[in-house]
């Protein structure tokens, strides 16, 4: 990594500003010791496992998307929804995705496919790493884990080419 991508991401990381760009969610519900996942049938990300999230509509909080997207990805009315990961990733042709990262532990129903995506049950030591964005095997461990971060990613396409991922604080969460 050059000095240059280096500075870039250390900007990102502490606050680069994230006004314009796209915002997107993602929702993980976790159960004793597996997680739900889903293999990605169209759209952004189609043939990777990745969670229920999406893109927020007009006038849509992070929290009600990750719930929507969770409701028409995979059938399930998600509670207890707690927001744990703020996801910052700037590729080097200057797009520039924010991201809102849920854990829930219940959900009422039970998963079903749909044309978007086909649902999975994973054991939380038996994560899918290597089908899913290369992005996720640095900030993934820390919200299986329960623990707050942000999490800033420089990419070149869908290659990763430095991240970092740190602690944020409890009143973070309650802010957002």
């Amino acid at each position: 990594m050059d000095q240059r991508a280096s500075k870039q991401l250390l900007e990102l990381h502490r606050g680069a500003v994230f006004a314009d760009a796209e915002q997107a969610t993602l929702m993980f519900l976790c159960e004793t010791d597996r997680v739900l996942l889903m293999h990605k049938r169209r759209g952004h990300g189609a043939g990777l496992i990745n969670a229920p999230g999406g893109k927020l509509e007009a006038g849509e909080t992070p929290l009600a998307c990750a719930l929507r997207e969770t409701r028409e990805e995979v059938g399930l009315e998600v509670h207890d929804a707690r927001l744990l990961g703020e996801l910052r990733f700037l590729d080097i042709s200057g797009e520039r995705i924010l991201g809102w990262a849920f854990r829930a532990e219940r959900a009422a129903g039970e998963p079903v496919v749909t044309a978007e995506a086909e649902p999975m049950w994973f054991p939380l030591d038996a994560i899918p790493y290597s089908s899913m964005w290369p992005g996720d095997r640095f900030w993934l461990p820390w919200l299986l884990s329960g623990s707050a971060f942000r999490a800033s990613l420089l990419c070149d396409g869908q290659q990763v080419l430095e991240s970092r991922v740190s602690v944020m604080p409890r009143r973070w969460q309650d802010s957002c």
